[in-house]
């Protein structure tokens, strides 16, 4: 198994004081690198503006996951 790394970006509602975040949304694009991931939290957060919280702030996350790798198959002596 191979384990492979990915960013994903949240969008979290927050009560009025920045506090009490909760997941809003997690967007279905995927970034290869953090740094990529960060760089589109502005243009994220401006397109999510319909969201009824009185703040909204924008994550990037880590995920990962496990992806099988085909085992060679041994040729039977036929």
């Amino acid at each position: 198994m191979i384990e492979a790394t990915a960013f994903v970006m949240a969008i979290l509602g927050c009560g009025d004081a920045g506090t009490q975040c909760a997941d809003a949304r997690i967007l279905p694009v995927r970034f290869a690198t953090v740094s990529e991931c960060r760089a589109q939290l502005p243009t994220a957060l401006a397109r999510h503006t319909d969201l009824d919280f009185p703040t909204l702030l924008a994550d990037c996350r880590e995920q990962r996951a496990r992806v099988a790798t085909a085992e060679p198959k041994a040729k039977s002596a036929g």
